[in-house]
């Protein structure tokens, strides 16, 4: 059989096609439908391992937890990964392909079309819906030559195309009116609807703005999306960020600082931080707003000797050694945890032009990056029993490893003891973490989607500052995307959706 295909583009970036994808993968689901999502090529930091231990885009690991299904490197055959100096990973069907300046992968990207196309023809035989991701816009001009991604795809499956706006942004007349008048005839034509993204307020008050684009259009707006606040799902961007939460003044909260690394990955990692009701968690770039948080978090990177010499070029270097100095919690994940140690070096020029980078000095650990990436599921217990994991060893952990580095620690006191990746048992140390236990490291992403380590972690936190938390929360994605679908099954027209399809 061939699925049916429904596309999602954009008139830009961050105008909420990932969340619609995933939110119409979720609505099928539960109309009977197995569907699954698919994005030819992903530009993205934050990624997500498969069950074989290939690399694909966040974004589609989450679209298909909300399709009901395991993500497999088929849904995102391109992924890639921006680095320092213009240059990027490129990652083909989950394995890396090659580290290229952006000019030469615009060069080489027709290399790839039958790959992609191969992907999606093995994901339209195994499903009833495909629901496809657009990237950017269609109307790059200057991109239009070798497109994988957008109307190339779109006229290969024969797609109806949804076009999405973001009125939040401003120019929504502009975004979607622009676009159609950019686009090649026989690409209008593939375009055979409208959705206005993120309208706060009264929807009644935009009546006339859709009749104004249902007549300079010739086609219908099949929805106006509401702002919708507090959805813990995971974005592709870090525009996602720049969302910054206020502190509550009413109540005793603890204040969580996740520095904002330019290169920064996988910062869905905090989400569940994000959700608790008595936790702020603040993305900060700059020395001065660290002010005097309980936990500051160095999260994941893809390029972790530039964003070192970030830190230390804005200050933020020096004001945490000061914290950790002074016994405050500091816990580093991934490429956070390779800045913690003593040194980091790059033999091969893996991922830089310097060789050799010092750390913070914060935990005894020295990271060798080598060509071999490490992409895999992991499980293991806590075998920690201080500071911010008091109370915590014998706790079983699941989560993921994306790294090229490799870590060994002069001292061992390690974080985790691995018992699994992927289909292999193993018994490994994973991570570091002080004689105290308020510094710590890992290599573990989704440390905190692990609702028991969650609370104990915090509960540790809270005791630190004087107060004691209320009941331990519970983290479910999956009840997030039951939301998200309800959500766009009030605003969208769904018999049209379904009419398009077929």
């Amino acid at each position: 059989m061939t699925a049916h295909v429904l596309m999602i583009q954009g008139t830009m970036s961050s105008v909420g096609k990932s969340l619609i994808v995933a939110a119409l993968c979720r609505i099928f689901k539960q109309d009977g439908l197995r569907v699954a999502p698919f994005k030819a090529q992903n530009m993205a930091l934050n990624s997500f391992v498969t069950r074989d231990n290939l690399e694909v885009g966040r974004a589609q690991a989450m679209q298909a937890q909300a399709a009901g299904v395991d993500v497999t490197v088929e849904m995102n055959p391109v992924l890639i990964k921006p680095e320092a100096d213009s240059f990027a990973q490129i990652v083909v069907m989950g394995k890396p392909w090659a580290r290229i300046a952006a000019g030469e992968y615009i060069r080489r990207r027709a290399e790839l079309w039958e790959v992609v196309t191969r992907a999606l023809d093995a994901m339209r035989a195994e499903y009833d819906v495909v629901v496809i991701e657009g990237a950017g816009s269609p109307a790059e001009l200057n991109l239009r030559r070798g497109d994988l991604v957008n109307m190339a795809i779109a006229e290969y499956a024969n797609a109806p195309v949804i076009l999405v706006g973001n009125i939040d942004l401003g120019g929504i007349f502009a975004q979607l009116l622009g676009t159609l008048a950019l686009l090649e005839e026989n690409e209008r034509a593939r375009v055979r609807g409208f959705i206005v993204n993120k309208f706060r307020g009264d929807r009644h008050l935009f009546d006339d703005g859709v009749k104004i684009l249902e007549q300079k259009s010739g086609m219908r707006v099949l929805g106006v999306m509401p702002f919708i606040y507090d959805l813990r799902i995971a974005d592709e961007d870090s525009v996602a960020l720049d969302e910054i939460p206020t502190m509550d003044n009413g109540r005793r909260t603890l204040d969580i600082v996740v520095v904002r690394l330019p290169h920064i990955s996988n910062f869905d990692d905090f989400d569940p931080l994000r959700a608790e009701p008595d936790i702020v968690v603040r993305f900060v770039d700059r020395s001065e707003d660290l002010r005097a948080p309980d936990l500051i978090i160095l999260p994941g990177t893809k390029t972790t000797i530039a964003d070192l010499n970030f830190l230390r070029a804005r200050g933020l270097a020096h004001r945490i050694v000061q914290f950790a100095r002074a016994r405050g919690p500091v816990l580093g994940i991934c490429g956070g945890y390779q800045m913690l140690g003593n040194k980091i070096c790059d033999p091969l020029r893996v991922e830089s032009d310097q060789a050799q980078a010092e750390g913070l000095g914060l935990l005894p650990v020295e990271t060798t990056f080598a060509e071999e990436k490490q992409t895999v599921r992991a499980c293991g217990k806590i075998v920690a029993n201080a500071g911010l994991f008091a109370d915590a060893r014998g706790l079983e952990i699941a989560g993921y490893e994306i790294h090229i580095g490799q870590s060994i620690a002069r001292d061992s006191m390690p974080l985790i003891n691995v018992s699994a990746r992927g289909e292999t048992r193993v018994e490994d140390a994973d991570g570091n973490i002080s004689s105290d236990g308020w510094i710590a490291g890992t290599y573990f992403h989704g440390l905190f989607d692990n609702d028991k380590l969650r609370a104990q972690f915090l509960l540790n936190l809270a005791a630190r500052k004087g107060f004691t938390r209320g009941t331990r929360t519970r983290f479910d994605r999956d009840l997030m995307y039951d939301r998200l679908a309800e959500i766009v099954r009030a605003h969208l027209d769904l018999r049209a959706i379904y009419r398009l399809m077929q």
